[in-house]
């Protein structure tokens, strides 16, 4: 299918929709409760989506925020309340009866708000070229919608085009632990499922990067579907545009603490545990952006550490024969790389077979939010407990 069938045909099934109420990608992480207070029930019918809005959480008042795919208006319009009646909204869709419904619906949002007037618009358009001017937006959200567009490559660099140096976006979509087959690509059924169009996590993340993202990292993860052996999950992702100078900065060297013994940053730097770095105003500048705090010791002077020092996080799997049960980490935080303390390397989006062992080091709190994991067992595992080797891990 060409990139204009794809198109014309998730647009003509989300109208539908509008009409008959069908389900596409099921409404996930709402308060509909909290939303019927302002929000009228027509749109809360034909929200769809894979995961929580999170990144309205972050709105500070007097923002300007940009919904990629904001179908009938429920994240635009709890953007508007968050944002304040000085702060503005700016909705895309590129579907008539989608924009029909928001628009109408926004003088009454405006009005149970307590505005005097509207603080959100939307307009037509699609991901791959957005209506918007450059340098203007400081935070981006999508939910489910960018893998519905065939040129993903291009939607990131429009997203980094649109949003002004220090903003940011968090978006949620679905991603595969693999490529999709093209028997899939060519479902038109689970293109509007949002399935044929998911990219490998790998690709993903490292599309956003490529674009000129930062500190790209998973906010959220649930599991979605598997179809013929391929896991679909959805990432909720957060990353940042930095300011193209850096600003001056007394941080000369970094030290991470932990989890990792290793880890390589998106400039391409790396980092051993307890062991200063040297880093550019560009690298500090990154370090110090959330995904990162917990991590680094910031400093004008080196600061080694000793393996004794408390402030070092090392997880280290226990001291016992470990089990394989199917499961694969994929790593989704901040970095393009990273070692454990069983000497596992994990590249970012690329799914890692590991053990039980391994597991429940990864399940820990200070790893659990650097990954996602899946399994891929079809059935139950009868496998024995194996021995770890001396001389390195054993998953």
């Amino acid at each position: 299918m060409s990139d204009e069938t794809i198109t014309q045909q998730v647009s003509e099934r989300y109208a539908r929709a509008v009409t008959t109420g069908e389900q596409m990608c099921c409404p996930t992480g709402y308060n509909f409760d909290d939303l019927r207070a302002f929000v009228p029930e027509e749109v809360l019918r034909v929200s769809y989506g894979c995961g929580t809005p999170a990144g309205l959480a972050t709105v500070r008042p007097g923002e300007t925020v940009l919904d990629i795919g904001s179908g009938g208006g429920i994240d635009c319009f709890e953007a508007a309340r968050r944002v304040g009646p000085s702060g503005r909204v700016i909705g895309i869709d590129m579907t008539d009866e989608m924009l029909a419904m928001a628009r109408r619906n926004a003088p009454i949002v405006a009005q149970n708000l307590g505005y005097a007037a509207p603080n959100v618009e939307f307009r037509k358009g699609h991901a791959e070229s957005l209506p918007v001017e450059d340098g203007t937006i400081d935070l981006i959200i999508s939910n489910c919608v960018i893998n519905l567009a065939p040129d993903k490559a291009r939607v990131f660099r429009e997203m980094f085009r649109a949003i002004r140096p220090g903003g940011r976006f968090t978006i949620s979509d679905i991603v595969a632990d693999q490529p999709v087959p093209q028997y899939l690509i060519h479902d038109t059924q689970k293109w509007g499922d949002c399935l044929s169009g998911a990219l490998p996590a790998w690709e993903y993340l490292g599309g956003l990067v490529q674009a000129g993202f930062l500190g790209v990292h998973q906010m959220k993860f649930s599991p979605w579907s598997v179809i013929d052996g391929i896991h679909f999950f959805s990432l909720t992702l957060t990353g940042y545009k930095l300011p193209e100078a850096a600003e001056a900065t007394e941080t000369r060297f970094a030290t991470l603490v932990g989890p990792f013994s290793r880890a390589v940053d998106e400039l391409g730097q790396t980092y051993h545990r307890g062991k200063p770095a040297p880093v550019s105003a560009r690298a500090a500048q990154l370090l110090k952006t959330p995904p990162f705090e917990r991590l680094f010791l910031l400093a004008e002077t080196p600061i080694a550490l000793a393996t004794t020092d408390q402030r070092l996080i090392a997880v280290l799997p226990a001291d016992s024969p470990c089990v394989w049960k199917g499961h694969f980490a994929v790593l989704t935080g901040p970095f393009v790389e990273a070692e454990d303390d069983d000497h596992h390397v994990y590249r970012r989006g690329a799914p890692l077979e590991i053990c039980s062992k391994t597991l429940d080091v990864l399940d820990s709190g200070p790893y659990s939010r650097h990954f996602t994991v899946i399994n891929r067992a079809t059935e139950a595992v009868s496998g024995e407990a194996v021995s770890c080797d001396s001389g390195g891990g054993c998953c």
